[in-house]
């Protein structure tokens, strides 16, 4: 976990997301950002991961966070996936994996008995100045959505 006093601003960067629409770090007009990073769409983790978020995207929006999901699936991916599950929030394509590197969410992981790189289902939460607020890492998807919303509604 780290504190907006000590965390430093992460870079700014700009990205694709659904709805033909471009990302930004900076000039998010909302208290919070969550940005929860997952591995594929269509997958029994990321679709349960989801639609916790979603099933709460009106919590997070009445305490002032905005949401967006990072995979590096296409957008076309992300289209089916965020309108088979009547997402209310926008999915991040990151192919070249620039924002996977800048949250360090890449790390060899064991499938089947192989190592494979993948991202590490890692969430972030950053407030309007870009600082980080809280980190989870290696996360479990059971409840997760609902930690996550707590800490937002906690901050003063």
């Amino acid at each position: 976990m780290a504190d907006s006093q000590t965390a430093a601003p992460y870079t700014d960067f700009s990205a694709v997301m659904t709805g033909d629409k471009p990302f930004q770090l900076s000039g998010r007009p909302a208290r919070y950002t969550v940005l929860y990073f997952y591995p594929k769409d269509n997958t029994p983790g990321c679709t349960t991961e989801s639609i916790a978020f979603r099933d709460l995207h009106e919590q997070f929006q009445q305490a002032g966070t905005e949401i967006y999901g990072i995979s590096r699936d296409s957008l076309r991916s992300h289209e089916g996936f965020k309108s088979k599950l009547g997402l209310p929030f926008e999915l991040i394509s990151d192919p070249e994996e620039a924002m996977c590197l800048q949250f360090g969410v890449m790390k060899m992981k064991n499938m089947y008995g192989k190592q494979v790189r993948g991202v590490e289902r890692s969430t972030f939460v950053i407030d309007a100045d870009g600082k980080l607020m809280k980190e989870w890492r290696g996360v479990k998807v059971p409840n997760h959505a609902e930690d996550v919303l707590e800490f937002v509604k906690s901050q003063p």
